[in-house]
């Protein structure tokens, strides 16, 4: 019969599962966690197969039961649609490489046309699964210039370029000198 110590142990080798399994999604981690999930598994398996007297220690189960449950299903969701090619990082990362993979037929300069820069941040940031709620062109005119300022404070004049990255699952913006 499983006490309260191993209740807790439980909870939080299911959130450890929860973060590796977001980290592989994400691109970070390599390989999927299928040994702490295993591991996981098997404790919920023994603990079911218990009978627990205390209701509170019953509830406490089965509500991590549930987290697991529902894990479970957003894991296998994923998994499906990372392996038929459907999952939206994939598509975004693989699209990404494809420009970076292809030589461009002539080096295109990145969009200096704040529209541009705009609709591309906006794109980039709904890939990646970030809020596009309070993001304007108006805003967006309001970084470009006090960064286009600061740079030029501390480079001097010169062609100021931006474009649009995405590092470590964010979208973000970066200036170069341009020529």
């Amino acid at each position: 019969m499983p006490n309260e110590e191993d209740l807790e142990v439980l909870s939080r080798k299911l959130t450890s599962v929860k973060l590796a399994y977001d980290q592989y999604f994400l691109g970070s981690r390599p390989r999927e966690p299928m040994l702490l999930a295993d591991e996981v598994k098997k404790l919920v398996i023994v603990y079911s197969n218990q009978a627990i007297q205390n209701t509170a220690m019953r509830f406490k189960f089965n509500s991590i039961v549930s987290r697991y449950q529902a894990f479970k299903r957003q894991w296998t969701e994923t998994l499906r649609k990372i392996e038929t090619g459907s999952y939206s990082r994939h598509q975004f990362k693989a699209k990404l490489s494809e420009r970076t993979a292809a030589p461009p037929e002539p080096a295109a300069p990145p969009p200096q046309d704040r529209k541009e820069i705009y609709q591309a941040f906006v794109e980039a940031r709904r890939a990646c699964g970030e809020s596009v709620a309070r993001l304007t062109t108006a805003k967006l005119d309001e970084i470009l210039d006090r960064q286009e300022r600061e740079l030029r404070k501390r480079y001097g004049d010169g062609q100021i370029r931006f474009k649009v990255v995405v590092e470590n699952g964010r979208a973000k913006l970066t200036a170069s000198r341009g020529s």
